[in-house]
């Protein structure tokens, strides 16, 4: 499971990785252990989570995803060294769950510095951010 979580590889991928060390799966199964398990990993993660100020450029960038058998938007902010800064899932890809993640985001990094900020083209999310930006001291520079 953490092999697909840090580098995003397939199922049938992971199966091959798992199958040449004499582990023999399904690859549903390692679908049903990343429903299982990502919520109790993200709040293990608290360790990980660097301060504001160690953040220097990141990315945001979103997919759907099927969570218990029904599609969810999934908001994702990465650092530079494609580390998972934090994520946020949504059962709507709209503005308002795009406003929701960027609050989480700008939420936990307001007290630190970014020196780069890298977006995947999603108009909803490039409005939002705008939007942020503009209400905070510290506006991002686009």
């Amino acid at each position: 499971m953490h092999w697909y979580c840090k580098y995003g590889i397939s199922y049938q991928e992971r199966l091959e990785m798992l199958a040449d060390g004499g582990v023999n799966l399904v690859h549903t199964t390692i679908y049903h252990w990343i429903q299982r398990y990502a919520p109790k990993i993200e709040k293990r993660l608290c360790w990980y989570r660097c301060s504001p100020s160690d953040l220097n450029n990141w990315h945001l960038n979103g997919t759907y995803i099927k969570v218990n058998g029904k599609w969810t938007y999934l908001y994702r902010a990465v650092d530079s060294r494609v580390h998972s800064i934090e994520f946020y899932l949504s059962p709507h890809r709209n503005t308002k769950a795009a406003y929701r993640f960027l609050r989480k985001i700008f939420n936990r990094v307001r007290n630190g510095k970014s020196s780069g900020l890298s977006i995947q083209i999603k108009p909803h999310l490039i409005v939002e951010l705008l939007t942020l930006s503009k209400k905070k001291e510290n506006a991002l520079h686009m």
